[in-house]
């Protein structure tokens, strides 16, 4: 074992150059191309508002059955849905997710676009 073990440590160099010439490519060897097709990506935004009007009404179904008080809507003017969490019992609104606050400046800078801006961004 000790004669093998030498044999490895006395030429290294050469283990490694025989890797390197079993993992070249052969020279006469035709490179494969592959054809890049183009990906064409269709998206429809009024599907997709479609899309996110039924998940919410789905997720308020679900929410109503269980009678936790969590509800979901979503907002227009910021674009983004609203999480609203009630008291079952009273009706009122124990948390919200914009705040209340967020929503009024949302729905204020929203009416200000054709005054601010020339275009909508």
């Amino acid at each position: 074992m000790t004669s093998e073990i030498s044999k490895v440590a006395s030429s290294p160099s050469a283990a490694i150059a025989s890797l390197g010439k079993s993992i070249e490519p052969k020279a006469n060897a035709a490179p494969k191309v592959m054809d890049i097709k183009p990906v064409e990506i269709q998206f429809d935004p009024a599907q997709a508002r479609q899309n996110l009007h039924a998940a919410v009404s789905m997720l308020n179904e679900q929410m109503a059955t269980t009678k936790q008080g969590l509800g979901f809507s979503f907002d227009q003017s910021i674009k983004s849905p609203v999480i609203s969490v009630r008291n079952i019992h009273t009706g009122e609104v124990i948390r919200q997710i914009p705040t209340e606050d967020v929503l009024h400046m949302a729905h204020k800078i929203d009416e200000l676009k054709g005054i601010l801006f020339n275009k909508v961004v």
